[in-house]
């Protein structure tokens, strides 16, 4: 399954793409998710609190363990939106290391900076508002790239994995945590059923249903776990696996270089 519903055959440009159920042109897409994250910033951490009863927590835990991030390291945190990732590399990296909590919208990277001040981490880790697809950093600037829950609001994919590979040292590797596929057909059922109450849930804490019914509807159009695993190797990397995370409702892909 690929986000591109139609590509030019000239010059491969991608022409529409999935915006929910929807198809739309890239750049309405960009624009619709932007506005997507502008709403929901102030409350996007209770909301994951709320949608995920919790277990969003040890799930990041889980993923930060498998980065193998350590002190010295070079991280980038990308779509890293409130800053969850970049509270948990910080002490990894130690002084010598650096963090960057990047993402496209501006709305989330100021909840994430008053949160990572706040916690009074400000010594090693950057802010950077970056597009995933063109990233404006060196070559092998990075030894670990973590994109959580973004890749799905990613215009073109493809392009952003082409742009991880690029920045990412030889020897780092990439983890992709995402929303995935139920592998359990009664846990889909039960999944499916629980997702259509988060926009209810959505209008009653952030005013804002439309935005999880988008969130709902993306991640029925997100690549399954063994598509997103060959767009990873078409990408470049090496190694590339996965772990189901609550019986596939969640999962993290490892890539590396």
């Amino acid at each position: 399954m690929n986000d591109s519903s139609s590509t030019n055959s000239s010059d491969n440009a991608q022409t529409t793409t999935h915006f929910g159920y929807q198809s739309v042109s890239p750049a309405e897409k960009t624009r619709r998710v932007g506005q997507v994250f502008h709403s929901v910033a102030r409350r996007y951490d209770l909301m994951n609190d709320i949608i995920s009863m919790g277990t969003h927590r040890v799930i990041k835990r889980f993923t930060v363990e498998l980065s193998g991030v350590r002190r010295g390291h070079s991280v980038l945190d990308l779509a890293g939106g409130t800053g969850d990732f970049s509270m948990q590399f910080s002490p990894l990296v130690g002084p010598d290391g650096r963090v960057v909590l990047a993402d496209i919208n501006d709305s989330m990277l100021k909840v994430g900076r008053d949160r990572l001040i706040d916690k009074g981490i400000t010594g090693n880790v950057s802010i950077a508002q970056v597009n995933a697809e063109q990233l404006p950093f060196a070559d092998e600037s990075f030894d670990c790239i973590c994109i959580a829950y973004g890749l799905r609001n990613v215009t073109d994919k493809d392009a952003a994995l082409r742009s991880m590979y690029r920045t990412l040292k030889p020897g780092g590797r990439v983890l992709v945590l995402e929303f995935s596929k139920p592998v359990n057909p009664a846990l889909s059922k039960a999944y499916d059923a629980w997702s259509a109450l988060w926009p209810v849930a959505g209008k009653a804490v952030t005013g804002d249903s439309d935005s999880y019914k988008y969130l709902v509807e993306s991640i029925r159009v997100h690549p399954d776990q063994e598509t997103l695993k060959d767009m990873m190797q078409g990408a470049g990397f090496s190694d590339c696996r996965y772990h189901n995370l609550i019986g596939g409702i969640s999962a993290v892909h490892i890539g590396h270089k």
